[in-house]
């Protein structure tokens, strides 16, 4: 396994003009993100986050500073260079599961492999159930969205984040769409895939959500404020087994 960080940025800094005002969005960070840590990153809003994980993502470039992903320098590349590292590289889970509505679930999944120019992944429709079953939905493969509850249509979003097999997963606010219990549903999914060896940088907002990570990045203005380890991690799977004896109690 390769000691090179999937996330390595130095002296980071996004500066947005409005007008004749500028705005500093982001003043120098350095963020290390190394193969198979679960991480999560935290602030408030105007704190940096979104701006963080827009460059993390390839959905925007730094203004100054650099950014390595997965060894590769993405600072300086033009937008078809970014778009191609983003579909090799990462796997988006977002908040809204972003799933074609008249699609099943395995054809969502397929979606990104039949834009991959690289010839890479062939068996495609294999390759999607595969990942389906990975995040135990083969038996929904030919469902549609709207047969599916709310933690399943994300479980199918992230089923669509593996299939490129990416250096890393990056999930923006993935349970807030969810109720209390799905959302510990996903976050067991996300221990076990990290379990497995996969990257994870998690943005959200809540704590309760943050404690199921390994590591916290928090922001405030621009600036890493915190950066430590989880102390008193949460075992998601565990705390579901909880609720099913609370459930049985009542």
């Amino acid at each position: 396994m390769s000691d090179t960080p999937v996330l390595l940025t130095q002296r980071l800094v996004k500066v947005y003009a409005t007008g004749a005002t500028e705005v500093r969005a982001l003043r120098g960070i350095d963020l290390t993100v190394n193969r198979g840590e679960f991480v999560a990153v935290m602030g408030a809003s105007g704190s940096g986050k979104s701006t963080l994980m827009n460059i993390l993502g390839c959905l925007d470039v730094p203004t100054s500073g650099t950014y390595d992903l997965d060894g590769e320098r993405v600072n300086g590349l033009d937008r078809n260079a970014l778009a191609d590292i983003r579909n090799r590289k990462i796997g988006f889970v977002f908040q809204g599961f972003n799933l074609l509505a008249r699609t099943s679930a395995v054809e969502n999944v397929e979606l990104p492999l039949l834009y991959d120019r690289s010839g890479k992944h062939l068996g495609s429709r294999k390759l999607a159930l595969e990942a389906l079953d990975r995040v135990g939905l083969s038996d929904r493969a030919h469902h549609m969205p709207n047969e599916l509850s709310g933690g399943q249509q994300q479980r199918v979003a992230i089923a669509r984040a593996l299939v490129t097999r990416p250096a890393l997963l990056l999930a923006d606010e993935p349970t807030g769409n969810l109720d209390s219990r799905t959302s510990v549903e996903v976050l067991a999914l996300f221990q076990q895939l990290n379990g497995e060896g996969i990257t994870i940088v998690l943005v959200t907002h809540e704590r309760d959500i943050a404690r199921y990570t390994k590591r916290v990045v928090e922001l405030r203005d621009g600036h890493i404020i915190r950066d430590v380890a989880v102390a008193d991690r949460g075992v998601a799977a565990d705390d579901l087994r909880s609720l099913a004896v609370d459930d049985e109690a009542v």
